[in-house]
Order: C-alpha cells, then structure tokens, then sequence
C-alpha cells in the first residue's frame, strides 16, 4: 500500500514538473540550409545555424508585463510547423516588382495566453511575440536577447539618447567591446561575422516603441526602449520637452502582434541591397483606393534655393516668382513635384497663414496647369495641433507633406505617425517623414507615406562623406525608402568641400553624386540642387531626371560592405546602373548578362575623370553599344563612381 502511494506521488510530480521540463523544437528554411532552435526550459531561449554555421546562440524571447512575464518558465500548449508558399506584389516596389514569399513557419503557444512564432526564410528568420490577454495590456520592459555565437564586428548607428533624429555617422565595435555604459544602438545593426553577415532590424511596428540595443561586453545585445510620456509641453515650435514618463514602455491591447524582429543573413555582401524581407513581413494596405498615391521626383528648396544666370530676371528668394521658377523646371524636365520647405507660411506654427510673397493659391494654380504636384514642409508640432490640416491642404489643391523632427521612437510618438497616415490618406494627402526614424511597416500599410529621413544625408553637406554613406546600400536603405536628398551638381572631394546654403555642394565626385541616384531608394527622390545649375549640365540633368524611383529588378553586380558597390536596376525595358567607392579606387569588371540575348543596346555612361581624385566634377560621358557578353570595365577614383542607362 505504501509503496502503490509513494510511485503515485512520484508519478503526479513527474508530470506536475514535465510542463517545466526542458523541450526543444526545431525547424528549418525551405532549403534546408538555415535552421531555428528553440528551447523551453526556464525562459524560451534559441539558436540559429546557417550554412553549418551557429550564428546565434541561447537568445532570449520574454516580455515583462506589469502583471506577469511572458516567457518565464514557459509551458507548451501547441505546436505547428506549416510550409508557406506566395508571392507578394509591392504597390511601390523599391526594388523588386513581384517578391516570393516561401517560408516554414514556426509557431507556439504557450500557456497563459501568449505564444511566439518565427518564420524560416532561405536567407533569414523573423520571430515575433503575441498575446491573446483581456483588456488592456502594460509592457514594462522586453526581455529580449540576441547572443552572438563568436566575437563580430557590428556596424552602428550610436545616438546620445532616446530623443535622436537618426542621423548618427556609423560606428564600428566589436560585439565582445561593447559595454552596457557605452551608448546604445539604433537599428538597423550590421552584424559583420567571419563567413556570413546579419543586417538585424524591426517591422511590423505598430502602436508600440521602436527598438534599440544595448551591448554587454559578452557578444550578446540587449533590447532597451523609450519608455512611455505621460506629460509634456512644446518646447518651441518643432520640439516637445516630456515632463513625466510611465514606468511601463507600452500601454497596449492585450490582445495583438507585437513588432517583427528579422535576422536577414547572407554569405553574400550584394544580397544586403537586395534585402526582400520588409515586404514578405509587411501587413496589407489600408488604402482601398490608391490610385492617387504616385511616387517620383521632386524639386526641393531648401539646400540650394537661389536661382542665377542668365535667365534669372527676377529677385530670388521665398517668392512667387523664384517657386515659378521651379515649377517651370518640373514640368519641362517631366519632374512630378516641388518641395516648398519653411518659409512658405508666415509662422511654422500656423499652417493657415500662408506668406503673401509666395502667393500660394496662385502658385498653385500655376503648378496644376503645368502638371506639377506641390509639397509643403511642417513642423510635426504644427501638424499635431492642426490635424484638421490636411482637409484643408486637400481643398487647397497641396498634394503632399514634408512632415520634421519628430525624433523620436517611443509608443506615443509612433502613434503620431500612425495617426499622420490614415488622417493623410483619408484627404489623398502624401506624406514625406524628415526627423524620422528608419521605416518599420507603416509605409506599407499606407503607402502614402514615401519615404522616411533617418540618415545622415546631403543636407550634412561636407560631413555627408563617401566613406560614410557607402553603407546605406547594405544597412539603412536596405531596411526601406530613405530621404537622403541626393541630387549634387557642384562636387567636392572631401578635404576640399566648402558649399553651404544658398549654394550647397555633393561631396565625392560627379559621377559618385549622379550614381547615388540610382543606388539609393525613396519613393519621394530629390533634386537637391537649383534647376539653374541643372539647365548648365544638361547631358547630367537629362540622365538624372530620367532615373525612375520604382523598379522591377535589381541586381548588384559587385559588392563589399562598405568598401564598394555595383548595381543595375531594370524599369521596363531600360536598365540603370550605378557605382560608388569609398576612399580606394576601384577597377572593377562586371558582365552585362542581364540584358536580353540577340539584344545591342546603347549605353551611356557617366564615369570620373582622369583628374577627379583632385578636381571632384571631373567626369566623362560615353555612348556604346552593349550585349549581354560585354565585361564592362568600372574604373572609380577615391570617392568615386560609375552611372549608365542602357536602352532609348
């Protein structure tokens, strides 16, 4: 009897304790190559191998609510392994016009009314938390963890505080090095490991903080976020000074999906450029009518706004006359909009009062009979206590917004984002974040936000230097549409640029400012310079305005993290390439086997000139017929770079 009760009690507590028992469930990519690790013991931790490679190791996934923590002890309720298979058609597509979207999915849920689920892509792995909890839900903090296998190299954007406008030059540390006092990380972070390199960043990011890291000397990264403003008051016209924060980051539904957070890995630098994850992550479009939404160039203001010459008979400056200008140039060179930054209202903070010398409705009306949209730059302040705004933009005739320096990523400012969005859409307003951070989903579900800031771009004039910005392509623009206002018809090589507003300049050479224009990707893409200096170069203006800002193909022909890279891009039937270095000069060769066979096509070409490592506008421009077996040759000075257009 007393043997019977003690095996009953044995058994009761073996299965009381199997709910706390270690479990490990493992799932891999469609190609068998990539593999995901997870295992329940007193947190939910995984790895993550690639290519016979751990890359990731004992990660953590857990969330502190107020009330209980997600991931602590974790009991398996259910568990589903499912083969995805799809392809998604981009409204705006920065890179690619049809995407596949083949994954395995892993997902699980837990008890206590959460669970966490990861996609197995063949060149990378989203995971993300949800939860299905009553009423309203407290996040204090995310448990979050992301350990590096061996010691790597991380490429960073490292900001000061929480309140950051994302514009930081990038960093370089050691993973092992990165202590928890050093300065936080923005994202996207590059992780550079020894045979395969991992761009880490965030989607899907909605009514909820954004992301940032923070090292522990240990290859491990930490998640750290904004905690939520209770209280706060305008500090001027474009900032906000936060009086009193929550304790929590997040006052949310308990019922939701919380952020992707992806992992794209490559044995490959090229296929950073080609980054297809934001759209296979990306909810659908909220807009049922987008026909309106249209994504091209504009003219901009801001940078270079005097107009001179010849045909200049007027007094420039923030006037009708100087807008006309502009607008003329637009619509001459098939260039959809102008950007009209501060200066068109009498006061930042009042959009309704609008400055007699620019004589809006006029120019408006101007605008419209020549086919040219008008943008009209705000404080987000403004907008944030004229909501009503865009209602009366939409009756104006005004077809877009340049909206600035929110700076910042906590839940209650990317819900001013949000909100921007559907009050835009609902007035057929298109909207342009400057002062933002890196685009994380929203763009998708309304896709009359075009581009996003939160880079370090021509506006930084002499500080926006080649060695810096050849990143862009593998980490920030890689994530989304990034403003970098390219666009430079005077250059510098570096030590020797001195341009500043009115008569700003494009650091790096000639070809470098004209090749960027077709690496970098926005759907709002600026001509940052005056159209006067535009009408001087009119073989470089031709070939820029020309340049598309949607494509239906890309390839990268040659790449280096940071170091160098080639990229063609198709739209239609035309082929675009661009090239750029960093401080070396290149010689490359790359085969046109894009192009159709039986094709002969004429290319034109803007390279450097044999003086350009010293005399930056230095350039040559060549026209020759190419075929799918021509080796082109790429010859790139210090700073430099290569543009083509191949076909009529």
């Amino acid at each position: 009897m007393k043997a019977t009760r003690l095996y009953s009690l044995l058994l009761l507590a073996a299965v009381c304790l199997s709910g706390y028992a270690q479990k490990t469930v493992t799932a891999q990519s469609p190609d068998g190559q990539t593999s995901v690790s997870v295992t329940l013991s007193d947190r939910i931790y995984y790895d993550i191998v690639s290519h016979g490679e751990t890359l990731m190791e004992k990660c953590v996934v857990g969330m502190q609510l107020s009330d209980r923590e997600l991931g602590q002890k974790p009991v398996l309720k259910k568990k589903r392994i499912t083969s995805v298979q799809g392809t998604e058609t981009p409204l705006l597509p920065l890179k690619f016009s049809q995407v596949e979207n083949n994954y395995t999915l892993l997902s699980l849920d837990m008890k206590g009314g959460y669970g966490v689920e990861f996609r197995l892509y063949d060149d990378g792995v989203a995971f993300r938390l949800r939860t299905s909890l009553p009423g309203e839900i407290e996040v204090m903090r995310e448990n979050t963890l992301f350990r590096l296998a061996e010691d790597c190299e991380l490429v960073l954007q490292q900001p000061g505080g929480f309140k950051t406008s994302c514009e930081e030059k990038y960093t370089f540390l050691r993973s092992s090095e990165w202590k928890a006092d050093d300065k936080m990380a923005e994202l996207p972070v590059l992780i550079m490991g020894r045979n395969q390199k991992v761009l880490l960043s965030e989607f899907d990011l909605c009514s909820y903080p954004g992301l940032f890291l923070k090292g522990n000397a240990d290859n491990s990264l930490s998640a750290i976020q904004p905690r939520c403003p209770l209280e706060y008051e305008d500090d001027g016209d474009r900032r906000q000074r936060i009086l009193k924060e929550a304790d929590y980051i997040a006052r949310t539904s308990g019922t939701r999906t919380f952020p992707w957070r992806y992992m794209l890995i490559t044995q490959d630098d090229g296929r950073l450029a080609e980054n297809r994850m934001p759209v296979r992550l990306a909810q659908k479009c909220q807009i049922e009518d987008t026909s309106w939404i249209r994504p091209g160039q504009t003219c901009w203001d801001w940078l270079n706004g005097i107009p001179y010459g010849p045909d200049v008979n007027f007094k420039s400056g923030i006037n009708l006359d100087t807008y006309k200008y502009f607008v003329d140039f637009a619509s001459r060179n098939g260039v959809p909009y102008i950007i009209m930054d501060e200066g068109w209202a009498l006061d930042t903070r009042d959009p309704y009062r609008t400055n007699p010398q620019v004589n809006l409705p006029e120019l408006i009306s101007y605008a419209k009979s020549k086919n040219v949209g008008i943008f009209v730059w705000l404080p987000w302040l403004t907008v944030e206590h004229n909501m009503e705004l865009f209602q009366k933009f939409e009756e104006w005739g005004i077809v877009g917004t340049k909206i600035d320096f929110m700076d910042r990523q906590d839940q209650w400012m990317i819900d001013f984002y949000d909100r921007v969005a559907k009050e835009a859409a609902k007035h057929h307003i298109m909207v342009d974040f400057h002062g933002a951070f890196h685009p994380s989903g929203l763009d998708y579900r309304y896709p009359n936000v075009l581009t996003y800031e939160g880079v370090r771009g021509m506006e930084y004039n002499g500080s926006c230097a080649p060695k810096n910005s050849i990143w862009f392509p593998f980490v920030r623009n890689a994530v989304g549409p990034m403003d970098y206002t390219p666009g430079a018809m005077l250059c510098y090589q570096p030590e020797a640029h001195h341009g500043n507003r009115p008569i700003c300049a494009g650091v790096g050479t000639k070809a470098y400012n004209m090749a960027v224009f077709v690496l970098f990707e926005s759907n709002l893409q600026m001509l940052m310079d005056n159209p006067c200096r535009y009408d001087q170069w009119p073989d470089c203006r031709d070939f820029l305005t020309s340049v598309p800002v949607n494509w239906d193909d890309t390839r990268v022909l040659a790449a280096q993290a940071g170091q160098y890279i080639v990229m063609a891009k198709r739209r239609g039937e035309k082929w675009f390439i661009g090239a750029i270095t960093n401080e070396q000069p290149r010689e490359l060769d790359v085969v046109l086997d894009f192009l159709p066979e039986g094709a002969n096509p004429e290319m034109t070409s803007f390279a450097d000139g044999i003086n350009a490592d010293r005399i930056a506008m230095d350039y040559r421009m060549e026209k020759a017929p190419v075929n799918r077996n021509t080796r082109l040759h790429i010859s790139m000075v210090r700073n430099g770079g290569f543009a083509a257009v191949i076909g009529k």
